[in-house]
């Protein structure tokens, strides 16, 4: 009996781990397709990215006929992103430059969708704000030429993460953050020269830092906890049958004495 409860509990502990590896929904071979359509360009081999590309599309109609996996804001996202990044493989008078941030902005997009927990479009905090801090720094000593390159540095860079940004975080906040942006980039001029206007510089910095901090706190998956609980309770009603059991036996036993 003791035999039996042990390999019983030994497979409950696994089971988890066994249907999530069993899980590869339909999502996932989606958001698969669009990171190797990002290999392509990054190899710079645009029509094998193009063909890609044109099978996610096909397989995108398919899922969300069957499915309907997607909200209209996503669906929204994923189309306009996916055109992108398919002129991005057509276009050659596109810089390479240029067609890996297509590329790139639609990969992170398949990824936001996908991922529950901390996006890839979080590993970008670190050249935005490196670039964002450059910016800042020109804008204080007055350095007009370096201010301009810096700011269109990152407002490349912030492109990019722009569609994922509007799938994870708050629209409230997007909207805020966007904000700031078109008031820095329309009132270049009084951003340099005016101390008031470069306030909106540290806001700006803060409110980025804010959403990327909130997006990359190391979080513990809910269904972990749920697992837990459930295998835990399931561990205590098991050994707690055992020892009813034992406690039977051994009643029986002294009766079967006296």
């Amino acid at each position: 009996m003791r035999r039996k409860v042990i390999a019983f509990l030994f497979i409950i502990m696994l089971l988890p781990g066994m249907v999530s590896a069993d899980k590869t929904t339909q999502i996932d071979k989606l958001d698969q397709l669009s990171n190797e359509a990002l290999q392509m360009v990054k190899l710079h081999r645009y029509e094998d990215a193009k063909k890609l590309l044109e099978y996610f599309s096909e397989q995108f109609v398919a899922v969300n006929g069957k499915e309907r996996p997607f909200t209209m804001d996503e669906l929204r996202i994923i189309t306009v992103s996916h055109d992108d990044a398919v002129q991005a493989a057509v276009n050659t008078s596109m810089s390479h430059e240029e067609r890996l941030n297509h590329a790139t902005k639609f990969r992170l997009v398949m990824d936001a969708i996908s991922s529950k927990y901390q996006p890839l479009w979080t590993e970008m905090e670190k050249p935005i704000m490196t670039v964002f801090g450059e910016v800042k720094e020109a804008a204080y000593r007055g350095n007009n030429e370096n201010f301009h390159s810096h700011l269109n540095s990152f407002l490349s860079l912030y492109e990019v993460i722009y569609p994922s940004l509007k799938i994870d975080v708050d629209a409230e906040k997007v909207q805020k953050l966007n904000a700031r942006i078109n008031f820095i980039d329309h009132y270049r001029p009084q951003v340099l020269s005016q101390q008031a206007s470069q306030q909106e510089l540290a806001a700006l910095e803060n409110d980025l830092q804010t959403i990327f901090d909130e997006l990359t706190e190391d979080e513990t998956d809910p269904s972990l906890w749920w697992v837990i609980i459930s295998t835990g309770s399931i561990i205590i009603i098991t050994l707690s049958y055992v020892g009813w059991r034992k406690y039977k036996g051994d009643r029986a036993r002294q009766k079967n004495r006296s």
